[in-house]
């Protein structure tokens, strides 16, 4: 496998009871969990925001402060059909594994039933890594690929026609709002039809998409 291959993939691990999202979503099964963001403090604890399913607001807090990991809660605010919580606890391994490899862990993260969700984007010596890392935990974990392709091309792959064209519709003025520049007068200055403008136009936006959304081959020939 090419070192220089992105690899991405969603993961699915069953928590360990000694991190308290385990025995939590195992207790409340149907309740959805999503891990937001969170910070790290010192070497040992991280601050998470989760959203948690469930009403009135904070009716989840008495609870989850009671594992032995936790060491605060607030309920910051009611959002939806659930609440907004801040809970200070020990930190995964997990994190001390994406910090090694410098590689950034992906948000939100779901959580329910006993299993965490969240999906890796690395190259593949550091996605093996993660890989074995979540099998030492769950030896039963799902993947789901979602892309597997080498890193040049997740980006847009224009022509260089393609290129030289989106560079004068942005110095002419076409993509500024209001637009400074009409189809008819781009192409013009180009010395090319209206509608082969248009149609370059829409082929190099939809290069353009397909990088940014993770959607290989649905650009058309250049």
């Amino acid at each position: 496998m090419s070192e220089d291959r992105l690899l991405v993939a969603t993961l699915r691990v069953q928590i360990p009871d000694r991190i308290w999202l385990g025995p939590f979503s195992r207790r409340h099964p149907s309740v959805g969990l999503e891990v937001l963001g969170r910070s790290e403090i010192g070497r040992s604890h991280v601050v998470a925001d989760i959203w948690i399913g469930g009403r009135p607001a904070g009716i989840w807090r008495r609870e989850i402060a009671r594992y032995s990991d936790v060491s605060h809660v607030d309920c910051l605010a009611e959002v939806g059909p659930g609440s907004l919580y801040r809970v200070r606890f020990v930190g995964p391994p997990v994190i001390e594994l994406y910090r090694q490899l410098e590689v950034p862990l992906p948000f939100p993260m779901r959580v329910q039933g006993g299993a965490i969700e969240w999906e890796v984007v690395a190259r593949a010596p550091e996605f093996q890594r993660i890989v074995r890392f979540a099998q030492s935990i769950d030896p039963h974990l799902r993947l789901t690929w979602t892309r597997r392709a080498p890193l040049r091309s997740h980006l847009p792959r224009l022509t260089r026609a393609q290129t030289a064209l989106l560079k004068r519709a942005i110095a002419e003025g076409y993509f500024s709002v209001p637009r400074r520049i009409t189809l008819v007068d781009l192409a013009r200055a180009v010395n090319r039809s209206k509608s082969s403008v248009s149609e370059a136009l829409a082929r190099i936006e939809l290069k353009l998409l397909e990088s940014a959304l993770y959607l290989p081959g649905l650009a058309g020939p250049a």
